[in-house]
């Protein structure tokens, strides 16, 4: 695992990089990559970034089942635009019998965790295992959560894997010309049923 004084190092050093930059320091440091995905707003970013930098890496793209259509029209757009290399991995219950069973639990609720681990952790954790990547590209800001301010450009996650968001210090404004100059569609229309609140942890970073 890599050392915190090299985590510092290195954000020190790409404070002010470009994200075609970091992104190719963090393929020196390893090819076995990935880029982990839920095409909500502003994704489609992080998907060109990575992609142009070195073609066809691997796209993660855990879907809950719970996406609106609009997520899921802008995903087949961004995958068809891009040419992604995409790997979509889905919970082992449908959302049709899991609202029988369970619904959607409000965060507060007993089932909420349990919830939570079925349409997105498990998923996500198969998905990491099968993959076993060196380098997880993420489109982490700063200013999201609390923990997100904390982290920097790059981290690691807790099975120590190094995590790299590129576009860490970048505003929506700054966002929104990064995809007009790239001909990049955006979507609002997202839903994420594990939280009730934007600036909350899922459990995936944190």
């Amino acid at each position: 695992m890599i050392e915190q004084s090299e985590l510092n190092t290195l954000n020190e050093a790409f404070k002010n990089a470009s994200p075609s930059e970091i992104i190719a320091k963090a393929f020196e440091l390893s090819d076995e990559a990935v880029v982990t995905t839920n095409f909500r707003p502003y994704e489609a970013a992080i998907l060109h970034a990575v992609n142009t930098v070195k073609a066809k890496t691997p796209v993660v793209w855990c879907d809950t089942g719970y996406n609106t259509p609009q997520t899921y029209k802008h995903a087949e757009q961004v995958i068809k635009d891009l040419d992604l290399n995409v790997f979509l991995y889905v919970p082992k219950q449908t959302s049709s019998h899991r609202d029988v069973v369970m619904g959607i639990p409000s965060v507060d609720a007993p089932e909420h965790a349990l919830f939570t681990e079925q349409v997105k952790l498990e998923p996500f954790k198969r998905a990491m295992d099968e993959h076993n990547p060196k380098v997880w590209f993420t489109n982490l800001r700063q200013g999201q959560t609390a923990f997100r301010d904390s982290i920097g450009i790059f981290s690691v996650s807790k099975a120590g894997v190094l995590k790299v968001s590129p576009f860490y210090y970048w505003s929506d404004e700054k966002l929104d010309k990064y995809l007009e100059e790239n001909n990049l569609p955006n979507e609002f229309k997202y839903f994420d049923p594990t939280k009730a609140l934007e600036n909350r942890e899922c459990g995936l970073h944190a």
